[in-house]
């Protein structure tokens, strides 16, 4: 799989009537994962923690909802996205932008299989990297939400 560079956008309790939007502005395959299929049996169970839209045009858009705890602050709800298998090569970008940077989630193995983690570089951008592990389970090479 060749590494992707796409928008990510959290919701605040809505992302998946946002993506069904997308899908019938833009067309494609819309894919949802929700917090209760990794485990959360709270009220955020039914929330979306990471869908994705493949366009036929060959763009992708990526969102979710805001997790509890996380602050949802509009306006800056929109993160870049860079996931793929290439160990070495999304390695080298997070190395590079961090550097100066601020490092909000290490990253590290999660519960879905890959590596994923957080970064606002030194520039205020946030973005979210994810190398895609074990393909056998969950959403692989599908970051969740910032």
């Amino acid at each position: 799989m060749a590494t992707r560079l796409n928008p990510y956008i959290s919701f605040k309790d809505n992302a998946r009537d946002a993506m069904e939007f997308y899908k019938s502005v833009f067309g494609g395959e819309l894919a949802l994962n929700t917090f209760g299929e990794y485990g959360d049996t709270g009220p955020s169970a039914d929330k979306v923690m990471h869908a994705m839209l493949e366009s036929p045009s060959g763009y992708t858009i990526m969102a979710a909802d805001t997790p509890e705890g996380m602050t949802y602050d509009p306006g800056t709800n929109i993160a870049v996205s860079l996931s793929g298998d290439d160990s070495d090569e999304l390695r080298g970008y997070w190395d590079k932008l961090a550097d100066g940077g601020n490092v909000t989630m290490p990253l590290e193995k999660q519960m879905w299989g890959d590596e994923f983690g957080m970064v606002t570089d030194r520039f205020g951008i946030s973005w979210l990297v994810n190398i895609a592990g074990d393909q056998s389970g969950g959403p692989s090479g599908d970051a969740p939400a910032q």
